[in-house]
Order: C-alpha cells, then structure tokens, then sequence
C-alpha cells in the first residue's frame, strides 16, 4: 500500500495510474481508466479494506470496476487480504438523459444489486423501468413481492445511481401491480417466492424433511414386511446415519438423501409409477436452471442427462454425478448410493435421457458450485426440445451449406447437416464451405456416392473481378489527352436511393491541371448526421445550392471531350450516370480509377484509401472527405501515375489496361465478393479443386481469391452462383450500380441466389448502409428476382446455413466474439430451414413464386450435379520401373553377402514369404523408395532409425532400411557364413534376442560369431494375407530431414511430392477459455459443468491448416493432382516454397503413397558422438555388460545414488530410459538382457500397458517382464502358441493394440474371448487385452532401444562426448549461468527447485531434469569450461581441453537465431567494445549485460570512444 501513505483526504484529485502506478491492465482498460481521476483513497484501521473514490467523464461499466479491483487485490496487495471497493462519480455529456442512462447502464445496476443480494437483481431483473418525462423514473413490480423492503433498497440504490453517481435529477417511484394486471409477471413472481422460501421457512423445511424420512422409513419396513422379504428390515440408517457412513469423503451437503435408495439397500425405486426411475414420485411443476443461481431449498428441475459418472468412497458407497441441462443452463445432481445398487441405477438412468427430478440445492464444498443433492426422485420424460420436420410433399434443396471446417465460421459437422436433411426428405444438400472445401472427406463418408440421397460439392469462393479493366470504355486515348479527375460527397452509398451534395473536379491536360470545377449541391432532404460528420457539410451550406438538375449540365460541359477519373471511380461514376438516366442525358463516358492504378503502379501498400496513396506519393490533402480538396489530390496523383506509366513505356489507355491485366500482385490486393462454385461432374470437381488450389497458392491475401479469368477458363463441370449479401450482385444492387454493370454481372452467373431477410438484418443496424427498413431488404430480394426473369437466369433461395438449429447460434456467438467481431451478439438466424419455413420466408413474393426460388429452382440445380466422390477410390501407386526385380536383387545379394551363397532355409523361406506377399500386393515399390532414402542418408554420415513395424519384415532388413533383424535369435560367422538357428542352446533364447546369447567361437573357422535376429513376425507388418496397409516411417536425423524430403524430388521428379495437410481445429482446452471469457467480458456467471456443456459445440472447428511432421505425398507421373486433392501452403504462408496437400492426408493416404520422413533427435546424437569419438556406431556390441549395468545401477559410472541427488540408475539422460517414470520401471521389472530392454521400451511407449496393467500383474505375481503383454506382437505369438487360428490371433491383436476393445467398440470381442477361454488362455491374461488403449510394434522397440544402447555405450566409454552431444540436441533448457558455475551454485538452485516442485512451471521442469545430468557430469569428475565468445559455437558444445565449453545459446536470452547472428559477428574480428558488440551481434542491452555480469566480456570497454589520455 505504499500508495496510500502519502494520499491524505483533502488532497486534489490525481490521475489513476499515478495513484496505482504498478497496476497493469490490458489495452482497452488501460485507455478507459486513463481519464479516471481518484479524488481520494482510505481505508479501514485494520488495513484490510480499501476504498477508492473516483470521478470519470466516461461512462465505466461496474464489472469492469470489479475487475480492476481484483487486479488491484491481486497485483498489489498479492497474498494479503485486503478488500477493494470503488465509489465513482461520472461527469457525463448532455448527450445523455436519464433513459439513455438506463440504457446503457442496465447491466452495471444489475451487477451491482447481485453484489447486494441475488434476490434484488432478481426482483429488478424482472420489474418494468418506465421514464415518464426526463425527471421522473418509474420501476413497475408485482404486489406479490415477499420482501417489500428489498425494493425500498432498490429505489435507494437507483436514486443514487442516478442522482448522486451521474448527476441528474430524477425522482425513482414504484409502482406495485396486481398479477391479474399484468399477466407477465406471473411467472417470474412465482418463481422468485419459490427462491426465497427457503430462506424465509428454512426451519419448516426441515422438520418436515424429517417427519417425511421418518414416514418412508416406517412404510418400507411395512412393504418389507408385507412381501415377506428376509432381507427387508430397514437398516435404521437415517439421513444423519447415512451421511456419517460415507465418512469424510461424504460432503454435508449430501447428507444422506430424503430417499432410501441414498442410504439403505434394496431397490432405488420407491413408486408403482414406471415413469419414476428413482425414488419416489412427485408433481412439481419444474423451473428453468438458469434461475438457480443461490441455495433456495428444494427444487424441482428438469433437463437431459449429458454425462454420469461415478467415484468410489468409503464404506462401500459410490458418488453418482449426473450432468444435467434444460438448455438455458447446466448443473450437476450427486447422490450417494450403495455399491450393490449401482447396476439397477444403471439400468435406469443413462446419458442420453430426459429426466424430471427433486432435490436440494446446496452449495458443494468441493467444487464449491451450486449441485443438486439429496434427491427425491427422478421421473422419466419425453424430449422437450423442439424438433423441427419437413412436413412439405415437395422438398427443397439447400444450396448453400457451412460446416465447421469454414474457418471459423460454421459450428455443424457435415455429417450433422446431410443427416439432418436426409431425415427431412430432401434429395440433396450442398456443402459450400468459405474458400476451402475440407469437409467433402467427411461428407463422402456420412452419405456414399450409392445412396438416392446426393452431397453436392461446392464452395463458397472469394472472387476478384480482374476482368474489369482499369480504365472502362477505353478509346485508346493517349495520356497526354484531356482528363476531368473528378470526386463527389454524397447523402449515402446508393447512387439510386441518395444524393449528390458537392461535385469537385480538376482538368489535366498534357499531364498539367488547367482548370477546376466545384459547386455544392442541394439534394433537397437532409443531410445525416454521419455525412455532415464526415464531410463536415451541413444543411445550411447546401441550401442556397443549385439542384442537381441545374447543375448537372454545367459539369457535363466542363467534362465534354475528356476522359473521366476518380478515386474508386465506380462510386463516383455511378452517381453521375444515374442522375444522367434521370434527366435522360445520354452517356458514354471513359472512367479510369486511381484504385486500380494504384494496385498496380504502388504494390507495396495494402491499403489505398485517397490518404494513404498520397502520402506514399507525398501529395498534400489538407481537407479529405470534402469533393473539391479530395479531386485536386486526385489529379496531382493521376499525373505522377502518367509519368509513372510513361516509365514503363505504357502511353495510351489500352496499354494502361493491357499492364493491368498481367500483374498477379494487384489481383491480390482487389476487392473480394463471395461466389457460389458448385461440381456438375468428375470434370468440374476436378476443376474446382484447380480453383481452390491457384486461390491459395497463387492469390492468396488475407483468404484465397478467385480471379474471374480463372475461373472462365476452368468453368467447364462448373455451375456459379450469384452467393450472399457479400456477392457481386447484391452489392452493385446496394450502391445502386448502373444498368449496364448490373447486366454485366448478371451475365457472368449461372444462377442469381436470394436469402431470407433475417440473413440481411444486420444492415438495418448499420448506419452506412443504405438499407432503412425491412421493406428495403424485400425490394432488394424483389430486384434480383426481376433480373433473374428478365435475364432468363433461375432465381433460389438458400439459407446460407451456419449452424443447424437456432438454438444452436450461440456457438458461432462464442466464437465470432473470441475473434473480436464487435456484433458477435447480434447473431443472423443462420440455420438450416425446412421447406414451409423457407416458403414463409418469401411469401411476399407470392405463393407461386415462392414455390419457384425455394423448391423448383433449388431442385433444378441440383439435378443438374451427378452423384460425385470427392476422392478418388482407386489407389495409385508410384511406379518405378523393375521395382519388383530390383527389389529381389538388393535383398538376395545382401542375403547371400551375410549368410552365404547357400542360404539357410530359414533365410530362403522367409525371404520368399515375404516377397511373394510385398510384390504380390504391389508394395515392392515402397521398398525401393525406402531403400533409396535410408541408403542416401547412410551415404552421407546419418544413420537412419526406422519406426512402426517395419523391422517385422526380413526383406527390409536385407534391402538397408531397417538394422532391425526379425528372424529368430541365431549365430553367423562372418567368416564363412556358418550358421546356427536350431540348436538347443539357440531355441533357449526363443522370444528373445541374439545378443543376448553367450559369445561363441564359430566351430568351422574359429571366428568369433556373431549373434543376430529379434523374433519377429512379419505378419505383424502385412498380416497373414497381406491385407494389412504398410506403412514404412523412418527416422531421420533432424539435421538431415529437409534433406530427405528434397531428395524425393530426385527420386520422383520436381512437382510429384507433396507435404502431408493437416487440419487443425479448435480444441476443448482453446473453446472452454472462448466461452469463460465470453461470459466473463458480459457479467455472467456460468456453471462450470454448462460451459463444458457449450464447449463441445464448438469444438473442431477449423482454425488453421498445417503439415505432418515428416509425411511426404507421392503423386504417380501422368497424374495431376487435382484428380486427388487441393493444395495449398501451410497455414496459407506465402513466404514458404512448401506446398501441402488440402485435405487431411489420412483422407487419401488410401489412394496416394505417403512416406513418413521423420525427424528425430537419436541418429543426430549418434552423428555427433561419431563426429566426437571417431568410433562408427554400427561397430558397437549390444552385448557389453558394463553397458547393461546402467539401467541396474551406477556403478559403471563410478558414483553413488547419493552423489547424484538418489538418482538409482546410470541412465538417466539415455534415450527411452533417462525420464523418472522410465528408471522406475527399470526397478520395477529387474531387466537383465536386452530384449528385456525391448519389452520395457514397449511398456513405456503404450498406453495403459503398464501402469493399471502389466505393473500390477508383476506386482501380484502373475507376470514377469518376459510374460507380460509389452509389444502387439506378444499378443499373436502368444495366441497362435496357445492353438488359436493364425488370423484370429492377427485381428485380436490389431482390435487390442488399437484400443478397439478397451473402448468398448469391437463387436467381436465376446466371440474372440470366448475362443481364447477354450484354448486356456490365463483370465489375467483376457483382463491385460481389455485394458490397453494403444501398442508399440516390437521392432519399433528394438529400433529405438538400439540407439539407446549406443548413446548409454558412448556415455560409460566416451563420457565428455557424450554430455556434449546430450547438452547440445536433447537438453530442453540448458541455462549457463545456473549450471555452468560449479556443483555448489547447481546443487543450491536443485534444492530450490525441489522445494517448489508442485509450482514448477514446464520450463523449471524442463530446467530441472537438466540439472539433474549437469550434477551426474560433475559427480563423474567433469567441468564446464567458460565461454570464449570467439571460440563457442553457437548450439554445439565443445570439448576443449579435457573439459566441456557450452555454446552461446545456453546464454539465457540469447536464442538460435540471436546465437547464429553473434557467431557471425565474432568471425568479423574482436569486438571493440560493448557498443560495438551490441552494433555487429544486434543482441540487447540485457543480454549483455548479463554476459558482462557472468564474466564472458572481460576487458571490453563501454564504448569505442577514446579519451585525449589516452595518448599521453
């Protein structure tokens, strides 16, 4: 509070930010309390309540004051409690009154009286304000108020609102009414005598809460003892019994329940009624949710059940929780209920279910929202939501369609809509998504291309009229000929409904201004007050003006002879040549527009409003928004653009329109209209996928752009709509386009489209618009449909569809707010109709008519679309010639370089098996490109590590892909190729790895042997019929990964490879803080469990577009691929050369070869340590015992757990082995060899394989680490060894690895688990497939455990290099000056660490886990070396010397860009000082400093600046 000591009562008013200097807020808070003056501050004598007085000439809404005084309390005062209450005072305009106040103020009262007391804000909520006359304010409420004092606080509270807060003088009377009066009210009377009942009759309630439990229990030991039931005594439990059986883990405000079924056993029911499902049965009428907002007793509610869950207490209880809405809001229902009762609450009531229920509102004191518990009964009930049908005989079609993937826009999934109007009856719905066409996939899969039902697919594109030229009805004329450039102020934006009201215009000849016209004009109406704003022209000046009429002429004949120009020329000359038809003068003008000039001639601005060319062009506009200033800036303007256009040798206007029409840059930068593209045919979707491609690769800007050129010359298969309020049309029809525009685009669509006025309403909202009223958006619905009869073009009407239902607006609300769209509540009633809706809509058009826009026309159009799939079905493979025989060559030479020229039959027949099943299913072509690949990254110094299953297949191994070796573990002598695959010491390491197998000596030549193979089946990789789709990932290094990807283009040719598309959509975590702060920013309080409810209507939908990390797209030669997908950039960037495909790629990976080319951090680390040792990393042994020893203690690093914080295994840091979770597992399971290593990378990287799972059944002794499921080709090996059908036992692996099982959703499962009870299989071992959600494939495990093993065999024989390598690619956040100063300073940090481990953020943790191996390298022996700024690199840290130098990026604050650019400066020489240094590095003040601060800057001087002593 240092603030307040030196702020005394009677001191003069100061600024708020000089009074709460410290406080910060965001931008919009910060600009409105800038004017805030505080005028005092005080506070109580325990100093735990701060009062601030302020006075404002803006209005302040009271939720923003409580939020600034939260971050008053929160900021300032941190820990302490201290309450902050403000007390303002606003100094309005005399624009306001009393009613405007009220107006704008409504919802800051309403605050403010919750503040007081929710009853209050609900009697105000509900009451009628009235102003009378300016001094008189009139509050209406019912006679039946309970508490007559409440309302007397709220006319004090109103009375100081007004009188005392804003200054005015208004007298605030009430008025009580009779119901009978005023029928309105008597639904919120009853409802607000039901919320204060409680209150007010608390103790009553009670005692009949008692009377009635006592009564129940006497009747259900009568009913007991009536059935002569043995288990019927009542168990004596009252409600205090129950709630003190539930023991601590019961909240009170459970307290056991008015109904048994919460505290006794037997049934749950307690009525003969079938509707009741629980408890007893009751009549009460139900209330809207929203209406709980306070603890009110009892009450009756009604609503669907979303979601049940149920958590186990003590005593052999369970807390059910239903998640219950009505729609106008969410709560959740507890109850307590018996363990031996749960199955019948089960059956009973399930998510999905109407309900009507009683029970007791209680504040919960665990998730401390208001629940309902103790619950009387719940009834069964019919959905009471409205549902909409098609009753219509004949049906429409919807021709205009948003899905969630429209950008952020529409909040219905496709499959949503066309089940919805398949439901209807309707024969179609068009998808027509803004600019992408993203949701076809999912379309294709909810209605197949068979069905009598037809998806026709569209888009709602942004089109640019690029044929419209630069200068219209151009003559040739030569530049150096007469022009009038000229500008107009107007009463509006229609040259048909508003008038002229200056003309200014400027003659330029031969490049010169000769002469000037200017003149007010009278329209004879008033001029708006947003005109007069803006121009500054009021009614007075135009008064004495000539009309229109007489002054036209004149104008005319100033302009004879020349050409016409203007800024935004069609606006200017519309209203010329509409008042020209008016007066039937003749026109035939030459209108050039300095717009469009601009685009051209200026590319680097993105705006080219009349101000902002000419400031780039440094031409004065003193007074804009005035005709006669804005013309003469227009003209100096059009004569630098003359020269400008003579510079590039363009002379004429021909010449200027021909430059025009070739510049890609200027079409970014036109103005859009919305469009309607729909596919007619294979030849149209085909097209339409080019259109939606160029608009993203080629002429994207802010969306992706159509130019009409584009579009005539791929319009074949395409049918094109005028679209919505935003198209062409309706906005030449807005601004009152002359006829012969009109025509013009009229001419360019195939159909013209009308929509219900609801869609439009907006504009009557808006002033600029020159709609007025509803008559207006009917007369313009009316004009298109007389184009559309005198043009012969089919009129329809279409919906314009963004969510399905009304209700369901609110989605799109939340959304559009997130967005920052201002109107975002102001939402168009945007759903989807049905056909007597939609004939409603037009009836104004004549019932014969309307029939023809809603139903004849829309299925015309639709009839003239084929059933289409919007991707291609067949599959289309890469072809590389000989693949097959190549294939054979490459794995036979590498077979016979290993194991000889007469190859062991286990070679031969497993070769063959596989390669009649790769080439035989037309694979053998992903091999090659495998091979291709892997080889390439070996040839140039990378080891490649392969991922997913691959390793399952022998002829990888042989063609280079993989290292991993699935054949059963045997010996082979590199020697002379002798080999041992069936003796009985080998068959002992069945399951398991070679090298886990004793060294032998090779008994035919003594060499030593070597021990290969894994044990894997390849039909883990293809299945046993080859009907499983390989999918062949490869870990690259990530230094090597574009690398990898540019090599693609070698190996298919540039153009055929693209980026695998994602799509990212909005996510539950992003949606639940749109709508928190959607109801925040408006004062509402919303239940947490109605927010989740409103959450998962937003989510998924698109946000942005992406690319699979490593996934490569191969595209066959002769194919094009727009028969596949669109393509565009990532994220629409259009700086990047990298092009993705539109749709998702698991969308067409069916049809199209995806490579995974990935990027992985383990063959970087193996490249380095090579780099470091010299040692080739193929040579090292999987064998070393000391190696083994790291994942089973320290030893081999010659510390003890002590010295390394207790730290129990050496492999901390080891890839798959170095995490806190990973090491216990190693204590866990005791690993031995290293195929227990496999299985335990296996365990680690599924999920709920071990934990729940394998760790138990360890634990209990039921499984070791080598019975235990750990990889998915346990689960086939070990079924088809217990006698279960080879294929089975593949499709209950892939159901089990895949979660299929786990979630329930495999309809096999009872029959597979039947058959494996008959073959024996163990009941724990039935119990593990149940529970695991994913699998890793063995040979992935064994892949990546052997990187592992090499990095932890570098780490006990190359300790420095390998803290290098590990330090430089895996450490996360590295900080040098908190690791790198000795083990003292990082061991103090550590144990400040740990302190705060529950508050870490992710970068402390990160920060930590790095500690952890800086102080096992200091415990080892080893030091940092200071940083040499001139020798340090900038990511990679050195060994110099016997000790470790970090690089410059461990600096904190100095990131990998800022640590490349200081490389490069030190390379230019030594730095002269810390000024030059900060001049050459481009680093900042603070990072300097700091270096300074750690000592890396010693003996560099300030600045370059020399004293004259210096020369002394």
């Amino acid at each position: 509070m240092l603030f307040v000591q030196n702020w005394r009562t009677g001191m003069n008013e100061k600024p708020f930010f000089e009074v709460f200097r410290t406080l910060q807020v965001d931008g919009q808070l910060h600009s409105l309390f800038e004017q805030v003056m505080v005028t005092r501050v005080s506070t109580n004598p325990k100093r735990d309540v701060l009062r601030v007085y302020i006075v404002s000439k803006k209005l302040i809404a009271k939720d923003q004051l409580f939020h600034i005084a939260k971050q008053i309390q929160r900021q300032i005062f941190g820990s302490r409690r201290t309450q902050v209450y403000f007390f303002e005072k606003f100094q309005l305009s005399e624009q306001y009154t009393p009613e405007k106040l009220w107006d704008l103020y409504e919802d800051s009262v309403l605050t403010e009286l919750e503040a007081y007391s929710p009853y209050k804000r609900s009697i105000m909520k509900n009451a009628k304000v009235e102003f009378p006359d300016e001094h008189n304010l009139r509050v209406t409420v019912s006679d039946q108020v309970y508490d007559k004092e409440a309302v007397d606080d709220i006319l004090r509270i109103l009375d100081r609102v007004f009188n005392e807060r804003c200054g005015f003088q208004v007298k605030v009377d009430v008025n009580y009414v009779d119901l009978k009066e005023h029928k309105s009210l008597e639904k919120s009377e009853a409802q607000m005598r039901q919320r204060i009942s409680f209150l007010t009759e608390s103790l009553m309630k009670e005692k009949e809460a008692k009377a009635e439990a006592k009564a129940e229990r006497k009747a259900a030991r009568e009913e007991a003892k009536a059935a002569g039931a043995s288990g019927g005594k009542s168990s004596g439990n009252s409600a205090g019994a129950a709630a003190a059986s539930a023991g601590e883990n019961a909240p009170k405000s459970f307290g056991g329940g008015r109904f048994g079924g919460e505290g006794r056993s037997g049934s749950i029911r307690r009525s003969d009624n079938p509707d009741v499902l629980y408890g007893r049965d009751f009549e009460d009428e139900p209330i809207p949710l929203e209406q709980i907002v306070e603890e009110m007793g009892e009450v009756t509610v009604r609503g669907k059940i979303f979601n049940m869950e149920e958590r186990e207490i003590r005593g052999e209880r369970t807390i059910v929780t239903l998640t219950v809405s009505d729609f106008t809001d969410t709560i959740h229902v507890k109850m307590f209920t018996r363990n031996e009762q749960l199955e019948e609450l089960r059956s009973k009531i399930s998510a999905g279910g109407f309900v009507k229920l009683k029970g007791m509102t209680t504040l919960d004191r665990f998730d401390h929202e208001l629940t309902i518990s103790s619950v009387v009964g719940i009834k069964k009930i019919a959905d009471f939501t409205t549902s909409r049908m098609d009753y219509s005989y004949k049906k429409r079609v919807e021709l205009h369609c948003h899905t969630k993937m429209s950008d952020m826009d529409g909040v219905t999934d496709a499959s949503v809509l066309l089940k919805r109007a398949k439901a209807w009856g309707m024969p179609a719905l068009a998808i027509t998504d803004h600019g992408c066409v993203q949701a076809f996939t999912e379309a294709s899969h909810t209605i197949s291309k068979d069905e009598e039902f037809k998806v026709i697919y569209g888009v709602e594109g942004y089109l640019v009229d690029d044929l419209k030229e630069l200068v219209e009805n151009s003559k040739g004329q030569s530049l150096d000929d007469p022009y009038v450039v000229f500008d107009l102020e107007t009463t509006g934006l229609s040259a048909v409904n508003n008038k002229i009201i200056e003309i200014g215009a400027v003659k330029v000849e031969n490049g010169k201004i000769t002469d000037r016209f200017s003149t007010f004009v009278n329209p004879k109406e008033p001029i708006p007050f947003e005109i007069e704003k803006l121009t500054s022209i009021s009614d007075e000046m135009v008064i004495g003006a000539p009309t229109i009429e007489e002054i036209l002429p004149d104008f005319l004949k100033f302009c004879e002879g020349c050409g016409l120009i203007a800024h935004n020329a069609s606006f200017d000359a519309g209203f010329i040549e509409e008042n020209c038809r008016r007066m039937n003068i003749p026109t035939d003008f030459t209108v050039g527009d300095t717009v469009a000039m601009a685009r051209l001639l200026l590319p680097a601005l993105n705006k080219f409003k009349l101000d902002t060319v000419a400031k780039a062009l440094n031409v004065s506009l003193d007074h804009h928004h005035r005709a006669v200033d804005d013309a003469a800036c227009t003209a100096e303007i059009f004569v630098k653009f003359i020269e400008m256009f003579k510079a590039r040798d363009v002379r004429n206007l021909d010449q200027v329109n021909e430059m025009g029409r070739t510049n890609e840059d200027a079409i970014r930068k036109l103005p859009t209209y919305h469009i309607i593209i729909l596919a007619k045919n294979d030849i149209g979707r085909v097209n339409l996928y080019r259109l939606v491609s160029w608009s993203h690769l080629k002429y994207f800007a802010r969306r992706p752009r159509i130019p009409k050129s584009l579009l005539n010359e791929y319009r074949e298969g395409l049918i094109v709509g005028s679209a919505c309020e935003a198209g062409e049309l309706y906005q030449a029809i807005l601004r009152g386009a002359p006829s012969q525009e009109v025509a013009r685009i009229v001419n360019f669509y195939d159909y013209l489209e009308i929509q219900p006025l609801g869609n439009n309403g907006f504009m009557l909202r808006d002033s600029k618009n020159p709609v007025n009223s509803e008559e207006d958006l009917r007369e313009n619905v009316r004009k298109i449909v007389r184009l559309g009869e005198e043009f012969k073009k089919p009129v329809v009407a279409t919906c314009d569809v963004h969510f399905i239902d009304p209700e369901d607006e609110v989605y799109r609300r939340i959304i559009m707010a997130g967005k920052g769209f201002n109107d975002a509540d102001e939402q168009a009633p945007l759903y989807l109709r049905t056909t007597e809706e939609m004939l409603a809509e037009f009836e104004f058009l004549g019932a014969e008519k309307a029939e023809e826009v809603v139903i004849t026309n829309t299925n015309m159009i639709s009839d003239m679309c084929e059933h289409l799939s919007p991707v291609r079905p067949d599959k289309c493979p890469p072809v590389i010639p000989n693949s097959d025989k190549t294939l054979r060559e490459i794995c036979y030479n590498k077979a016979h370089e290993i194991y000889g020229d007469d190859l062991p039959e286990v070679v031969t027949e497993r070769l063959e098996r596989e390669l009649k099943s790769i080439i035989g299913n037309g694979f053998a072509v992903m091999y090659i490109i495998a091979q291709k690949l892997v080889w390439k990254s070996n040839d140039d110094g990378y080891l490649v590590g392969s991922r997913g299953s691959v390793g399952s297949s022998f002829v990888a191994t042989m063609a280079g892909i993989t290292e991993v070796n699935p054949l059963r573990p045997h010996y082979i002598c590199p020697q002379c190729h002798y080999s041992d695959f069936d003796s009985d010491d080998v068959k002992a390491y069945a399951g398991m790895a070679g090298c886990d197998m004793p060294d032998k000596d090779c008994p035919v030549c003594g060499h030593k042997l070597l021990k290969e193979g894994f044990d894997i089946p390849f039909e883990t990789f293809l299945g046993f019929k080859g009907n499983k789709e390989p999918d062949i990932d490869l870990n690259f290094s990530g230094d090597y990964q574009s690398k990898a990807h540019k090599y693609t283009e070698v190996i298919f040719g540039a153009g055929q490879t693209f980026r695998a598309g994602t799509i990212g959509t909005l996510a539950d975590k992003t949606a639940f803080g749109y709508v928190k702060k959607y109801y925040e920013e408006r004062g509402t309080s919303k239940r947490n469990c109605e927010i989740d409810r409103i959450v998962q209507g937003c989510t998924g939908v698109r946000r942005t577009t992406g690319q699979h990390p490593g996934g490569i797209i191969v595209l066959p030669l002769g194919e094009t691929i727009y028969s596949f997908t669109p393509v565009q950039h990532p994220a629409n960037d259009m700086t990047t050369d990298t092009v993705t495909t539109h749709f998702d790629y698991h969308s067409i990976d069916h049809n199209l070869l995806k490579l995974d080319i990935l990027g992985h951090d383990d063959p970087t680390m193996i490249r380095m340590l090579e780099d470091l040792t010299g040692v080739d990393a193929k040579t090292i042994p999987l064998d070393d015992p000391e190696v083994m020893t790291l994942f089973q203690s320290t030893e081999a690093l010659g510390v003890k757990p002590e010295d390394i914080g207790g730290t129990r295994l050496g492999s901390l840091g080891i890839p798959e082995f170095g995490t806190e979770f990973a090491m216990q597992m190693l204590i866990d399971t005791h690993p031995t060899h290293f195929s227990d290593l496999v299985r335990i990378a296996g365990l680690a990287h599924g999920t709920d394989v071990w934990l729940g799972n394998a760790q138990t059944l360890i634990q209990e002794g039921k499984a070791t680490i080598s019975t235990a499921i750990c990889t998915r080709d346990d689960i086939m090996t070990y079924l088809i060894g217990m006698g279960l059908d080879s294929e089975m036992s593949f499709k209950i692996m892939e159901a089990v690895r895949k979660g299929t099982v786990a979630k329930g959703k495999c309809d096999n499962w009872p029959k597979w688990k039947e058959e494996m009870i008959a073959h024996n299989v163990p009941d724990w071992y039935i119990w593990s497939c149940e529970k695991i959600k994913y699998m890793f494939p063995k040979a992935h495990a064994a892949a990546y455990v052997m990187m592992a093993w090499r990095i932890a065999w570098c780490k006990i024989n190359y300790p420095l290099a390998y803290y290098a390598a590990y330090f430089s690619i895996r450490a996360d956040a590295f900080n040098y000056e908190i690791m790198c100063q000795g083990r003292d300073r990082l061991e103090y940090y550590m144990a400040d660490y740990k302190r705060r481990s529950d508050s870490l953020s992710q970068k402390e943790q990160e920060t930590l886990k790095d500690m952890k191996s800086v102080q096992e390298m200091y415990a080892r022996g080893f030091e940092f070396m200071k940083i040499d700024i001139y020798r340090a690199n900038a990511h990679e840290f050195q060994i110099i010397d016997g000790k470790l130098m970090p690089s410059l990026s461990t600096i904190d604050g100095l990131g990998d860009k800022a640590a490349d650019a200081f490389v490069e400066a030190a390379a230019q020489g030594p730095f002269l000082s810390k000024d030059d240094l900060r001049q050459r590095s481009k680093l900042s003040k603070t990072v300097i400093d700091l270096m300074a601060d750690l000592g890396l800057l010693e003996g560099l001087p300030e600045s370059n600046q020399l004293s004259l002593f210096d020369f002394g």
